[in-house]
């Protein structure tokens, strides 16, 4: 790996952590805990370890891309997986800070479709980062029915 490679590579994570600090700064709270949720979401403990692995795969999954085609030879797949980025970075706050389960169901079914199109999009260029987003899509997939389910069963929840 050569320096050039290295500093990519720490830009795609530094990316990701910027996204990701939005989760540390709206976090669940007594707001969320007072809502009723189903009895299949997952405990409150499994979420930050899951999202640093999809992180970590996101990171590696653009650093590959660009490695490979570069900015200019990958400008509209870059382009969507900084606004996949942007919409992951909103969910938070949308949901926990704003307390609009409505608007962070909106915003999560956008994000579902950025990464559906960055998948397609980074196939052709890597098929390893390409691969490297399934998991992304699937927690995503599971978070955007969660998200509905508890708006759902809570449509009188103070925003």
């Amino acid at each position: 790996m050569t320096l050039m490679d290295g500093l990519g590579l720490a830009g795609f994570v530094v990316a990701c952590v910027v996204a990701a600090s939005s989760g540390a700064i709206f976090k669940p709270g007594a707001w969320y805990e007072g809502l009723a949720k189903p009895w299949w979401r997952p405990p409150n403990w499994l979420f930050p370890p899951a999202w640093t692995l999809l992180y970590c795969m996101i990171a590696a999954s653009g650093w590959l891309v660009w490695r490979k085609a570069g900015f200019s030879g990958a400008a509209l797949p870059l382009a969507v997986y900084g606004i996949q980025l942007v919409l992951n970075a909103m969910w938070s706050g949308v949901f926990f800070g704003m307390r609009r389960m409505d608007l962070a169901f909106v915003n999560v079914s956008a994000l579902w479709v950025s990464i559906a199109a960055l998948i397609a999009l980074f196939s052709p260029i890597d098929s390893l980062a390409a691969w490297l987003l399934v998991p992304y899509l699937a927690w995503v997939s599971f978070a955007a029915f969660l998200n509905y389910t508890v708006w759902r069963m809570n449509p009188n929840a103070p925003a």
